[in-house]
């Protein structure tokens, strides 16, 4: 019979001592030495047929040994780790083991279970919460916006170029004096309150006037997509060859009818205030949901381990680099211009807070029995679907090949549950 000893050790770390009988360490020891012989080639012997002091001879003893602990541990371990409830999250690792033919295997391995999670209040709290509030011109803005969508440009000839004008221009760039590879360009239309050229580009341009030729000095910024020029120092030669303004059309109930489905400005306007009001209603639902799930976040006490947080810092990083990698950035480059020790320090409280979140979000689940029925991944199912634009058996291949994706999906609706449940059962009050 097996014997086993469990001891736990601090930061959720376990340690199982295990002995398997003598016999049962012979039967594994002689089936691993009829799997080696039956893919040996031993002269003088079929496959299969070469007797067991050959087979030791011919690979060694330690050898063996080996094999036959690759096929018994799996199955001891998880008899192990299901006979005492662990709760484990990583593969048991192997610390020492005396091996002797005819005496019993003494293995012993750690495993990291997963943290305990003691929730302090989470329900009947009151919080207040600071509501979300408009900016001052944001129903003017709104207006505008349908006035800009429509409106014309007119030439300008009597005055220097304002800031929201529109230019053509003429640019050549500098770079240490040598000319900037595709950094030039004729007759180029620039809009000067939407520009995404370098920062300082269109604001050095206001103030000149028609046919003006002058430099603008520039700095490339400290990311940027080609990492010889980060944060370079540049000249542009600009010719200035058009001026155009734009004229706005008369808010007029003529102007609501082809500015969409109004017939008045005052439907036209009515429809910007609702708008308004439902972006205020999701902005306000976003930030009670953020302030009930971070104060029960704060009450909850949840011992991490280290090592879980550096394997969670460490998807957070291969995250953060295929982002640079989807925006044109190499993580190595970057990083010649950052403080890579305080991005490292901000991932790694990062992948503590996401941890934290996680474990919190299963613990009150499991506390109000919160499940994940058919209806609910259904529903996220159609909302992926929509969002992403992909038939049904297109969506579903990709989940049969990345069954990550389906895990994501059950902690997204797990989480969505939860936090709803935290709404429902506090007192929100938006200040």
């Amino acid at each position: 019979m097996m014997k086993t000893e469990i001891k736990r050790e601090e930061h959720n770390l376990v340690r199982m001592e295990i002995e398997i009988p003598a016999e049962e360490v012979q039967k594994e020891y002689d089936m691993a030495v009829r799997k080696i012989s039956q893919h040996a080639n031993i002269a003088g012997f079929r496959k299969g047929k070469a007797p067991k002091n050959v087979i030791e001879r011919q690979y060694g003893v330690d050898t063996i040994k080996y094999e036959a602990m690759e096929s018994m541990l799996p199955y001891v371990f998880s008899q192990v780790i299901g006979e005492n409830k662990l709760n484990v999250i990583t593969q048991p690792a192997v610390e020492k083991y005396e091996f002797e033919l005819g005496q019993p295997l003494k293995v012993t391995a750690t495993v990291e279970l997963k943290p305990e999670v003691t929730l302090g209040e989470y329900k009947d709290m009151t919080i207040e919460v600071d509501e979300y509030k408009h900016p001052d011109d944001a129903f003017e803005k709104s207006l505008n916006g349908f006035l800009e969508r429509s409106a014309t440009l007119q030439d300008v000839t009597d005055r220097k170029v304002k800031e929201t004008d529109i230019c053509k221009i003429d640019f050549d760039g500098y770079v240490d004096g040598e000319k900037l590879k595709g950094g030039e360009g004729n007759d180029y239309t620039l809009d000067l309150a939407h520009s995404s050229f370098i920062p300082g580009f269109a604001e050095q341009i206001v103030g000149h006037e028609l046919n003006e030729e002058f430099d603008i000095n520039v700095t490339f910024p400290e990311v940027y997509h080609e990492p010889s020029l980060a944060n370079k120092p540049a000249v542009f030669k600009i010719k200035l060859n058009k001026i155009q303004e734009r004229v706005l059309p008369e808010l007029n109930d003529e102007f609501a009818k082809k500015a969409g489905p109004f017939n008045t400005v005052d439907e036209l306007k009515a429809d910007i205030q609702k708008f308004l009001d439902d972006t205020k209603k999701r902005e306000d639902d976003a930030i009670i949901k953020k302030a009930v799930f971070e104060k029960v976040l704060e009450n909850a006490k949840v011992d991490i381990q280290d090592s879980m947080i550096e394997r969670e810092a460490q998807e957070l990083l291969n995250e953060y680099k295929q982002r640079l990698a989807a925006q044109g950035f190499n993580y190595d480059d970057v990083m010649k211009t950052q403080d890579e020790d305080k991005i490292m320090a901000d991932i790694k409280k990062d992948a503590e807070t996401r941890l934290k979140s996680t474990l919190v979000v299963e613990k009150i689940a499991k506390e109000e029995k919160l499940n994940i029925e058919t209806q609910d991944f259904d529903s996220k199912l159609a909302q992926v679907q929509s969002m992403y634009n992909l038939d049904k058996n297109t969506m579903l291949s990709q989940l049969k090949a990345n069954p990550s994706i389906i895990s994501g999906i059950s902690q997204q609706i797990l989480s969505e549950k939860v936090i709803d449940f935290l709404t429902e059962h506090n007192k929100i009050n938006l200040k």
